[in-house]
């Protein structure tokens, strides 16, 4: 690990635990991209369309689709939203409700299953380090700084 660049661990993990999610999902005939829109919508009250992307991190195309196909599978209905004729909200059917508590145990599990191997305390530390890191990037400190702006050009 002490010759592997930061962001090569990063990316690297990331591609393993969505590996393993798509796997696990895949048992279902799901995704993790469903499993983790059906976390990311409100149970009762109903998600706006427009929310669910940026609360996810994913561009509207792929969510665009991934919708799609909840619907079409019965995960999920849109509605119109009362507030606002122009906006769609987003209701879990029953089906849905079921599969994102199916989605819920796994993601539960996933994390029991690293907190009793890792700990608490160097969770805790990773969860600093990600914060830093998002943080870093959030407030464009990585490539802004004085001493690269001051370098020649190509």
């Amino acid at each position: 690990m002490k010759d592997k660049t930061i962001d090569y661990i990063l990316r690297a993990t990331w591609q393993a635990v969505s590996r393993m999610y798509n796997e696990e999902a895949a048992k279902y005939g799901a995704t993790m991209a469903t499993g983790f829109a059906l976390l990311s919508m409100d149970r009762e009250e109903g998600t706006p369309s427009t929310a669910l992307g940026p609360k996810m991190g994913m561009e509207a195309t792929s969510l665009t689709r991934t919708l799609k196909s909840m619907e079409e599978k019965g995960l999920i209905e849109r509605r119109p939203n009362p507030e606002d004729g122009r906006g769609v909200l987003i209701y879990l059917t029953d089906f849905g409700r079921e599969k994102r508590e199916l989605s819920r145990n796994t993601v539960l599990k996933f994390n029991e299953v690293v907190r009793q191997k890792v700990g608490d305390e160097k969770l805790r530390h990773f969860a600093e380090v990600a914060e830093v890191v998002n943080e870093l990037i959030q407030e464009k400190n990585i490539f802004n700084t004085t001493e690269l702006n001051n370098e020649k050009k190509y």
